[in-house]
């Protein structure tokens, strides 16, 4: 179901992506390029820095990413890379999106108004919600 507002071409898309921590840490610790693939330098830094929680951020910053591109209906698209969607932490300790590359550029097509995520971490598994409004734009899939 689409959220209905009173602007014309509005549409608010939302993405949930739920994994396992010890899955994600084992995929880590097993295939050494991994973290470069997935993580930008600030997500390594800010999840390393966290010794004892370590793959508790990064299957957070994991769901994060995936639940964004399921907000833009893309999945991980050609050409579009993991550490294009950047998790990182306002003061508060919030979590906030930034894009980069192909998905920064697809955003823009698709008229990308505004983009908020949520992560949460408990019994073994860490869950992400990823909110995404857009606007008139040429990119956006089709419901």
């Amino acid at each position: 179901m689409q959220a209905s507002s009173n602007r014309p071409g509005l549409r608010i898309r939302v993405g949930v992506d739920v994994v396992g921590i010890d899955r994600v840490g084992r995929l880590v610790d097993e295939n050494a390029g991994l973290l470069d693939e997935v993580f930008s330098a600030r997500e390594q830094a800010y999840c390393l820095a966290k010794r004892a929680t370590r793959n508790r951020h990064l299957a957070g910053r994991f769901a994060a990413k995936e639940a964004v591109l399921k907000a833009f209906g893309t999945g991980l698209a050609t050409r579009m890379r993991w550490t294009d969607v950047e998790i990182l932490n306002e003061r508060s300790g919030r979590p906030k999106v930034e894009l980069h590359g192909e998905v920064a550029a697809f955003a823009d097509r698709g008229g990308l108004s505004d983009l908020d995520v949520s992560v949460s971490h408990s019994d073994g598994i860490a869950v992400s919600h990823a909110v995404a409004v857009w606007m008139d734009g040429d990119a956006l899939p089709p419901d």
